[in-house]
C-alpha cells in the first residue's frame, strides 16, 4: 500500500536518528580505558574488562565449564553467555545469522569452518595478545589474523574390547581404515555425521585425501564402510561414549573422547589408524559486527594465554604454541599421526562433499 506523507516523514526521521546514534554506540562500546564523566566526576567501567558477551563454541561441555573457571577468576565482571553445539550445527547457525550476527566471537570451533566464514566476509581480523607464540601453520596467514588455533583433534577408533571378543576379534585386528570393512563388523560401527560434526567432517575429508583427493577412491571406500555402519550420530564424542557403554563395538570418534572413556575405567582401547588421522584445529575468531564488543577481544586474548594453553594441554597433546605434553594413550609423537591436511581444500569443497554425503548415506543418520 502506498505510504502517506506523514508515514514517509516518520520513516525518514527514524532513519536519520538511527544514523546519528549508531556511531555513538560503537564509539562508546569500543572505548577500553576508563574515563571521567565531566558532570558527575565518576569513572566509567573499563569496557574491555566488563559487560556481557555471546560465545559460540563446539568444545565439549565439560571442557567449557573447566576452562571458563579460569576466565571468570581473571575477569569476574564479564558475563559469558555460551551457545554450545557440535561443529556442523554451529557453522550452519553462524552462516544463517550472517546478516544479523548474534555471536560476538567463536571459541574452539573447527578452523575449516572458520575458513568458510572468512570467505563469506564474516570474521573481523584481530591480533590477540600473544599471537606471536602460535605456530604459523596453526593460524590465519593474513597480516592481521582472522582466526587463531588453540589445539588439534584427530580421527581415532574407540573399541569396546569386551564386545569385540564376542565377534572372535581382538584390537590387533583393527588397525587400519580397511580393517573397518571386515564382515564381522557389519552393524557394529557408529560414526559421526559430517554434516553436524566436525569430527565426522575431518574423518571423511581425511579419508578422501588419503585415498586420492579429486578421485572417486574416497567415495568408493565410504560406500563399503556404509555397509558396516549401524548409524551416524550428531556428535564427535558420542561414538566414543557409545563404545564405552557397550552400545556399539567401534566408535569412529577422536582421540581425547576415547582416552577419556578409558581413563574413566570403561573397557575400551583407542586405536589411531596406521595410515594417519584426519585432523582439524579448534580455533577462535572475532565476528564482524557493527559494534565490536571490547570484552570479546579480552576473551580472545585470554583464550591463547599461558593459563588457557596449559588447560588445553591437559586434554589435548597437540596445542598450537608447540608446547604440547606427553600424553597417555599415544604410543608415539601425536604430531606424527596427523596426515598432510589441506584445510583450504576442505573449506572450498565442504558444501559439495556434504551434499554428496547426505544424498548417499544420510538414511542411517540418527534422529536429531
Amino acid at each position: 500500500m502506498p505510504m502517506n506523507d506523514t508515514s514517509l516523514f516518520r520513516n525518514i526521521l527514524r532513519a536519520s536518528v538511527l544514523a546519528l546514534t549508531l556511531p555513538l554506540v560503537f564509539t562508546m562500546a569500543a572505548c577500553s580505558s576508563p574515563s571521567v564523566d565531566d558532570t558527575t566526576g565518576t569513572a566509567d567501567v573499563d569496557a574491555s574488562a566488563s559487560g556481557e558477551i555471546v560465545v559460540y563454541t563446539a568444545l565439549e561441555d565439560e571442557l567449557v565449564e573447566e576452562y571458563l573457571t579460569d576466565f571468570s577468576a581473571q575477569y569476574p565482571e564479564i558475563t559469558v553467555n555460551i551457545v554450545r553445539e557440535s561443529t556442523g550445527t554451529i557453522t550452519a547457525k553462524l552462516l544463517a545469522e550472517k546478516d544479523n550476527p548474534v555471536a560476538d566471537l567463536v571459541w574452539g570451533t573447527a578452523a575449516s569452518s572458520l575458513l568458510v566464514l572468512d570467505d563469506e566476509g564474516m570474521l573481523e581480523p584481530y591480533e590477540p595478545v600473544g599471537v606471536e607464540n602460535i605456530l604459523d601453520k596453526f593460524k590465519s596467514t593474513k597480516a592481521v589474523p582472522s582466526w587463531v588455533g588453540i589445539d588439534v583433534w584427530e580421527t581415532a577408533f574407540v573399541i569396546n574390547t569386551v564386545e569385540l571378543e564376542k565377534l572372535g576379534l581382538t584390537v590387533d585386528d583393527i588397525k587400519t581404515y580397511d580393517d573397518l570393512l571386515k564382515p564381522e563388523l557389519k552393524g557394529h560401527i557408529v560414526m559421526s555425521n559430517p554434516s553436524s560434526s566436525g569430527t565426522g567432517l575431518l574423518t571423511v575429508t581425511g579419508l578422501m585425501q588419503l585415498k586420492g583427493k579429486g578421485t572417486d577412491a574416497g567415495w568408493n571406500y565410504l560406500d563399503q564402510l556404509h555397509e558396516n555402519i549401524d548409524q551416524y550420530v550428531h556428535s564427535g564424542s558420542k561414538p566414543a561414549k557409545m563404545a564405552g557403554a557397550g552400545e556399539t563395538i567401534v566408535g569412529v570418534s577422536f582421540g581425547y573422547a576415547g582416552i577419556k572413556q578409558k581413563r574413566d575405567g570403561l573397557p575400551v582401547e583407542v586405536v589411531f589408524p596406521t595410515e594417519g588421522s584426519g585432523w582439524d584445529l579448534e580455533a577462535n575468531a572475532l565476528m564482524k559486527k557493527d559494534a565490536i564488543n571490547p570484552a570479546a577481544q579480552t576473551f580472545l586474548d585470554w583464550a591463547i594465554s599461558d593459563s588457557a594453553m596449559n588447560m588445553y594441554k591437559g586434554n589435548y597433546p597437540i596445542i598450537t604454541n608447540g608446547q604440547g605434553a606427553k600424553y597417555d594413550g599415544f604410543e608415539s609423537d601425536p604430531v606424527d599421526q596427523l596426515i598432510d591436511n589441506d584445510l583450504s581444500w576442505i573449506a572450498q569443497n565442504r558444501e559439495s562433499i556434504l551434499e554428496n554425503w547426505n544424498e548417499k548415506y544420510d538414511g542411517k543418520s540418527a534422529a536429531r
